[in-house]
């Protein structure tokens, strides 16, 4: 009777020892982990509050992230890095009220500048008001943030915002090869000649 049981399962397609195979397709996915952490690296953020405990906190916050971290303690101090094409950042992490140029006017003057307007803002205030929230948006800003910041909801939304950035960049790259392409296309039959007869 022992044996039936063995020559039963030896029969069986089915066998719970064995794993399945997984399918070639599967072995070969790419690893988004180490892609995102790669875009990550391609990142920076530029930190900005007149508060230097409020700055040493995000910082502290993000170093698990592997973007580069430039920080301001002023708009204006913020608009000159912004500005600089060495120096211009990802994402910016604003604070409101702060001397010499707020939040909302550092947050408009860089989406309306065509050059500047696709850095993403996200606005790290105390301020809870609907107006605050109004004018915030009014400025542009694409997220906010209230504080005390929760570090987890931080690199959530500083790894969704650039991960918004980076499907940006790849875009702007495929429709400017695909605007080269139609440019050559079009060139190659501007020159062609006609049959001769």
């Amino acid at each position: 009777m022992g044996n039936s049981a063995i020559d039963a399962r030896a029969e069986s397609p089915y066998d719970p020892t064995t794993r399945p195979i997984a399918p070639e397709d599967d072995r070969h996915e790419p690893d988004h982990a180490a892609e995102e952490h790669a875009n990550l690296a391609e990142s920076s953020i530029l930190i900005v509050d007149d508060n230097i405990q409020n700055v040493e906190l995000l910082q502290a916050y993000l170093e698990s992230l592997p973007c580069r971290i430039v920080t301001a303690y002023d708009g204006v101090e913020a608009m000159k890095l912004i500005e600089s094409a060495e120096s211009r950042p990802d994402l910016v992490l604003l604070d409101i009220m702060m001397p010499k140029m707020s939040g909302f006017e550092v947050c408009k003057k860089i989406k309306e500048d065509p050059s500047l307007r696709s850095i993403l803002v996200l606005i790290v205030t105390a301020l809870n008001e609907l107006g605050d929230i109004e004018r915030g948006v009014e400025a542009g800003t694409d997220d906010f943030l209230t504080k005390p910041v929760n570090k987890l909801e931080l690199i959530t939304r500083v790894k969704s915002l650039l991960r918004v950035r980076h499907l940006k960049r790849e875009l702007d790259r495929a429709m400017e090869i695909s605007k080269d392409l139609e440019s050559r296309l079009g060139e190659g039959e501007d020159g062609e000649e006609g049959p001769v007869g």
